[in-house]
């Protein structure tokens, strides 16, 4: 689980198992694989950042993977 902001300000934990991909265009748009889609002001790396650090903490990906 991730924790994000909406473009409000509010935040909300997702579930990262269910980012099917993420774009930007200007603002962070998360498509879920139930193909939902979520606007996000944090960056497409820091989704990235934050879904691979939460991944290593399941241990799916090893620490040396991705920098």
């Amino acid at each position: 689980m991730i924790k994000l902001t909406r473009l409000d300000g509010e935040e909300f934990i997702l579930n990262a198992d269910l980012i099917k991909y993420v774009e930007q265009r200007p603002d962070t748009f998360i498509t879920l694989t139930g193909n939902d889609r979520i606007v996000v002001s944090e960056s497409p790396e820091e989704v990235l950042r934050r879904t691979v650090e939460y991944q290593r903490s399941k241990r799916l990906i090893p620490e040396s993977t991705v920098r």
